[in-house]
Formats: C-alpha cells, sequence, structure tokens
C-alpha cells in the first residue's frame, strides 16, 4: 500500500495509482527543499496560535532542517510506494519523532502546500532566468558598443532596404530583452503571492496567522481570498509561461538572424568552427546547429503559455487532478529557458564581425534614400528628389555614396545604450 496523505485504510489500484501518479515523483523532487521551507514557516505559526508547544516546534524544526541538510547534499530520495514529496517529508518526520511527526499537516490541506512549493520553486526559477537574461543583455550592450561602427545591410521582405549596423542589430535584441523583463516583472508578482492558510481552498477553523507565514515565507503579498488562492493554481504558471515565452520569441529570432548571417551567402558572422557542426558527405560544412536547436527549443517554449491553458480552460474553480499536469508542462519549459539563455551567452562571447560587408557592389542600393535625404537636406522637394533617384537607378546611372549621417536618438549614429540600461534597470529591479 502506497503512503498517501489522503488514505484511509484502501488504496487505489496499482494500475489506477500509476496513471494517476504519472511523472509527478520525479517532477517533485525539485519541489523538496520548498516543501521544508513551507513546514517550516508553518510550524512556527502554529505554536503561535498554541497548536504546538515550544517543544514540539523545536524538535520539528531540528528535524526539518535535518531533512533540509540531506535535501542540499544530495542524500534526500523519495522512496518507493510513496506518493509524493509531501508524504516522503512527513513519513520521514514520524520515523524520527513518533507521532509529532504527522501534526505538521495541521491547517493545512496538500492543496495549498504544493501551492507554497509551486510558488516558492516558481520564485526562484524566475529571479533565475532575470539573471540569466541580465547576462545576455550586458553581453549584447558590450557587442552593440563594440561594433557600432560597422555597418550591415538592414533588410524589409527580406529584401535589401537601408543600412543598418551592428550596433544597432545587437542593440535591438538588448532593448527586446528589456521589454521582455517587464513581463517576466509581472509573473513575479503574481507568483510572489502567498496561497498558505487557503487549505483545500475553503480556508480552516483554526485560527491561522496567514500574514505571519507570508512575513517567514518572504512572499511580497497574500492571496487573500482562499478561493482566488486555490485558483491560483494555473494562473501562476501560466504568468510564468507567457513571460519566458516573450523570451523565446526575442531569442527565436537571434537564432533565426544568425542562421541566415552565418551562411556564405551573407557570411555577415562567423563562429569558431568547434562551435558548429559537420557534414558526413560534404567536408566544407560548418553548420548552425546550436542556433537550429536553440530556434526550435524556443519554439518549443513558445507553445507552453498555449498549453497550459488549454489544461485550464474548462474546469470549474477548486482543484482538479488536471493540475497535476501543470509540472510536466511547464518545468520542462524552464529547462530548456535556462538551456538556451546560457548558451546564447556562450555564442556570442565568440561571435566575429565581417566588417567589409558593404564593400560588395550588390549593397549600392542600400544608399538610395541616404541620397534622396541628402538631397531634400539641400532644398529639393521629396517627391521630386526620390523621382530622380528612381530614375536614376532604372537607369544604371546611380553611385552610391556609402556614407551615413544618422544622429537622432536611438539611430546608428546615437545607439541610446545608456538609455536602454536604464530602462532594463527598471525592468528587473525586483
Amino acid at each position: 500500500m502506497a503512503q498517501t496523505l489522503w488514505n484511509k485504510g484502501k488504496a487505489a489500484t496499482e494500475v489506477v495509482e500509476e496513471f494517476t501518479v504519472g511523472n509527478d515523483r520525479v517532477l517533485d523532487l525539485r519541489l523538496a527543499k520548498y516543501d521544508v521551507t513551507g513546514s517550516l514557516a508553518h510550524i512556527k505559526m502554529l505554536e503561535s496560535i498554541g497548536l504546538l508547544s515550544s517543544e514540539e516546534l523545536a524538535l520539528l524544526t531540528a528535524g526539518l532542517e535535518e531533512i533540509l541538510k540531506e535535501i542540499e547534499a544530495g542524500t534526500f530520495v523519495l522512496e518507493d510506494g510513496v506518493e509524493d514529496i509531501h508524504s516522503e517529508v512527513e513519513l520521514l518526520l514520524t520515523r524520527r519523532l513518533g507521532d509529532i511527526g504527522k501534526k505538521i499537516h495541521s491547517g493545512r490541506s496538500r492543496n495549498d502546500q504544493v501551492l507554497v512549493d509551486v510558488k516558492l520553486f516558481l520564485r526562484d526559477e524566475v529571479k533565475k532566468v532575470r539573471d540569466e537574461v541580465m547576462a545576455l543583455f550586458e553581453l549584447l550592450q558590450s557587442l552593440s558598443e563594440k561594433y557600432k561602427d560597422v555597418l550591415l545591410p538592414g533588410y524589409t521582405h527580406t529584401q535589401v532596404a537601408m543600412p543598418s549596423s551592428f550596433g544597432l542589430w545587437f542593440g535591438a535584441y538588448a532593448e527586446a530583452l528589456a521589454d521582455d523583463m517587464f513581463m517576466l516583472a509581472g509573473a513575479f508578482n503574481v507568483v510572489d503571492q502567498n496561497p498558505l492558510g487557503s487549505a483545500a481552498g475553503y480556508g480552516s477553523s483554526f485560527p491561522l496567522d496567514r500574514e505571519m507565514t507570508t512575513r517567514l515565507l518572504g512572499f511580497g503579498d497574500l492571496d487573500y481570498n482562499v478561493v482566488a488562492a486555490q485558483m491560483s493554481r494555473g494562473r501562476s504558471e501560466k504568468a510564468v509561461a507567457s513571460a519566458i515565452g516573450a523570451f523565446a520569441l526575442t531569442l527565436n529570432k537571434l537564432a533565426a538572424d544568425c542562421c541566415l548571417y552565418m551562411s556564405p551567402n551573407f557570411g555577415f558572422i562567423k563562429f569558431p568552427d568547434e562551435l558548429t557542426t559537420g557534414s558526413s558527405i560534404m567536408p566544407h560544412k560548418k553548420n548552425p546547429d546550436v542556433w537550429e536547436i536553440m530556434r526550435g527549443h524556443c519554439n518549443q517554449i513558445l507553445s507552453t503559455e498555449n498549453t497550459i491553458s488549454l489544461l485550464c480552460s474548462n474546469l470549474q474553480h477548486g482543484y482538479h487532478r488536471d493540475l497535476q499536469l501543470l509540472k510536466d508542462i511547464l518545468f520542462p519549459a524552464l529547462e530548456l529557458m535556462h538551456s538556451c539563455l546560457k548558451m546564447a551567452v556562450y555564442m556570442l562571447e565568440h561571435v566575429e564581425v565581417n566588417r567589409t560587408i558593404l564593400d560588395a557592389p550588390i549593397y549600392d542600393y542600400l544608399f538610395t534614400v541616404e541620397e534622396v535625404n541628402r538631397r531634400v537636406l539641400s532644398g529639393k522637394p521629396f517627391r521630386d528628389a526620390y523621382k530622380e533617384v528612381g530614375i536614376e537607378v532604372n537607369e544604371g546611372r546611380f553611385k552610391a555614396e556609402k556614407k551615413v549621417e544618422h544622429t537622432h536618438l536611438g539611430s546608428i549614429g546615437c545607439l541610446a545604450t545608456e538609455q536602454i540600461a536604464r530602462k532594463m534597470k527598471r525592468a528587473s529591479n525586483w
């Protein structure tokens, strides 16, 4: 018979248990330290309202801290036959301390216990994403400044359009990350609310001090309404999925650019041979496999929010076992996000830029707009200047003066690097 918190003498059949538990035991191990952290706060609160004596609190605290050390040392395991992390922690305490170990569940349901664990976990994961994004952001800003004077073709409709620069290109992705960071801040605010004390979703007849556990766990606020607290299951995960989806969309576009720019037909950037892969039959190949895999992973991450929405969209309020599957959806996506952010930094630390791209005559027409603008600045009406240059192009008489004089804020000659850094500081200051 499996060790379960809900068992009252009759166990589910092995087939039912295997189907309903699924991959949950494996995923639960990621929540182990958070389960103990939540329990440490909960028992302090129980002692403060008279449901535990000070002696019992001391024993339970020591027991939980011992388990926490085992988790941190990597020796903690979820035993065969034990349903989940909450059951394992309570089982270990009961073995070591006797019946006093069973008292840690007073005033809690497994529902709010899971909610606390997941929210504490997601809070740390979101902060970890923030730190990884900051490392990429700072690198992109550094590259933007380093290559601010190196021109690059700009495209619309995948056709040669107007002059750009590597400063603009790298800087654009830096600012995009700053915009994405505002979404991550929003997700953090959704997650950073304490659901403990909501029990099974309808509160408890115990006089729980929910503000105390909020302080002890370092949450920024409470999920006040106990029904709303249970309804945050799925909403928190969706908010995080949406935020990492924003970063995934930015990285997806960066990866697509890099795949294109690495192509010999473009030759705008390159990476050391050891950061590319080859072909089994074509000895000349240097494939952008890292960027292609990143592009694919980011597409997977982008699907996460929709998958969560579909899982939660037709559920009435209150707990449903469907919600257990949220971990199967979001946890792997978070791992992919961490991996992609770290790999983007690793690759861009080794990027090599072609400084002579625009020497090729195929890019002469990049400068038609520059020529039109020069004639307008000398006093000619825009429509007349536009027509003149267009005729010169059609007749093969256009001669490009490959010089750019963009001075306005956010342009080739004024990248606004400091302003973008200030934007990111606002977005990430939480």
